[in-house]
């Protein structure tokens, strides 16, 4: 089954600032004793076995140790409440990693699965910040990070991460609580990543 989708996608965890398990491929520890963390991913176009998927997001919810490459991650998936039972079996097949693809290699780390719920997704990317309501469960808003020291006011960027996207903007949350699937936090002010992804197979 061929698949493509791309758009736009952040993150925020706990770590303090450009966190060591995302730019050492998951082989550095967390700033802290557990790794909590969120994502959420805006297909802005996407074919699956062809199926239009294009419009919706997923968001994942994450509870690991802090070595995230030792497994045993505890994870939740939210489903976009706009997609068709047809879309939500194709995106929950891409991002489970059942169809291949980058969340493949991950699927071996979760030790429990927590569970998929649907749930209304209001995503908003305008380039520097990035905001995502999922239900009553998330309240997400990170803003990428420009240095006083950057003439340009491009913003840090971390290049050859490879996941979810080669170059990640680095920048940190304005507003990050989660309290879904028995898991709860609030990690404002601490690391967020963003970027366009293109993911295929």
């Amino acid at each position: 089954m061929a698949w493509r989708i791309e758009g736009t996608y952040f993150e925020n965890c706990n770590c303090n600032m450009v966190c060591p398990c995302s730019t050492s491929g998951l082989s550095a520890p967390a700033d802290y004793d557990r790794c909590l963390v969120a994502l959420a991913f805006h297909v802005a176009s996407g074919l699956v076995d062809g199926l239009d998927v294009s419009g919706l997001t997923v968001a994942v919810v994450a509870d690991a140790p802090p070595l995230m490459s030792e497994g045993n991650w505890r994870m939740g998936m939210f489903m976009d409440a706009a997609a068709s039972p047809e879309q939500a079996e194709a995106l929950g097949a891409v991002f489970s990693g059942q169809l291949g693809g980058p969340m493949e290699g991950l699927g071996p780390l979760v030790g429990e699965m927590l569970g998929v719920e649907v749930a209304t997704i209001d995503y908003v990317d305008d380039g520097r910040t990035h905001r995502v309501r999922v239900g009553d469960a998330i309240a997400m808003e990170v803003e990428d990070f420009v240095s006083p020291l950057d003439a340009t006011g491009k913003g840090v960027r971390v290049s050859g991460v490879g996941f979810p996207a080669d170059t990640l903007a680095a920048g940190t949350a304005t507003a990050s609580r989660v309290n879904a699937f028995g898991l709860e936090w609030d990690n404002e002010g601490k690391n967020a990543f963003s970027a366009p992804f293109a993911w295929s197979a």
